[in-house]
C-alpha cells in the first residue's frame, strides 16, 4: 500500500509544482516563447541561481535569483509593471512561483517558459 501512496503523492506534487496560467500569467511552449523573445526590447529574466545561470542561459536574459527575496523584489520594482516580462527557471517550478510573486507586485503581462531551461536546451 505504501508504494501506491507514494505514487499518488508524487503525482500531486508534479501537477501542482508546474507553472499554471492565471489572469496575468501565460505559460508558453518553447516555440512560442522563442518567437516572443526574438524582439529586441524584451525583458527576459532567468530566476535561477547565479551558479545555474553561469552554466548556461538563454541569450539576452538577465539573472534575478528567485531565492534572494529582497534583491528579487528590488530589481523587479525597477521594471514597468505594464510591460511584458518573460521568465524561466530550470524546469518551470520557480518561474511559476516567481510569476505569482510578480502578480502580487502588480505585473500584468507575465510569460513563463513551459519546461524551463531544461526544455529549452532539449
Amino acid at each position: 500500500m505504501k508504494p501506491f501512496h507514494l505514487f499518488i503523492t508524487l503525482c500531486f506534487i508534479m501537477v501542482t509544482a508546474c507553472a499554471q496560467e492565471t489572469k496575468h500569467t501565460t505559460v508558453l511552449e518553447k516555440s512560442d516563447f522563442k518567437k516572443a523573445i526574438s524582439s529586441e526590447n524584451v525583458t527576459l529574466v532567468d530566476v535561477r541561481t547565479s551558479e545555474e545561470f553561469k552554466e548556461g542561459h538563454i541569450e539576452g536574459a538577465q539573472n534575478i535569483n528567485f531565492f534572494q527575496e529582497a534583491v528579487f523584489q528590488k530589481k523587479f520594482e525597477a521594471f514597468n509593471k505594464n510591460e511584458p516580462i518573460y521568465l524561466y527557471c530550470r524546469s518551470g517550478n520557480r518561474s511559476g512561483q516567481a510569476s505569482k510573486r510578480l502578480e502580487a507586485m502588480g505585473f500584468t503581462k507575465i510569460y513563463d517558459l513551459k519546461g524551463g531551461y531544461l526544455g529549452w536546451v532539449e
